[in-house]
């Protein structure tokens, strides 16, 4: 019967591993998406896909479309929701 042992170092080594897979997964950790998909929309803000219409009709929210998907500028929404609080 053996017997192995783990070091602190060996602990720690894994724990470098660890964090450098995690950087590879989610490349850009800690930086927030600049763009965001339809769907992510309505769930940031709580509305409706005919809500999010309207909002793209009257103008009041400027959006992208790259083939058959819209796309909105995250810094576009942040204004929108800065000029509702005031």
């Amino acid at each position: 019967m053996n017997i192995e042992f783990i070091t602190k170092d060996d602990l720690r080594r894994i724990e470098n591993l660890l964090g450098e897979i995690k950087g590879l997964i989610k490349p850009g950790q800690g930086q927030s998406k600049q763009w965001l998909k339809s769907y992510e929309v309505r769930k940031l803000l709580n509305i409706s896909p005919g809500t999010l219409q309207n909002l793209r009709v009257n103008g009041t929210l400027r959006y992208t479309k790259i083939g058959g998907l819209l796309y909105y500028k995250l810094e576009d929404i942040e204004k929108l929701l800065e000029g509702n609080a005031r």
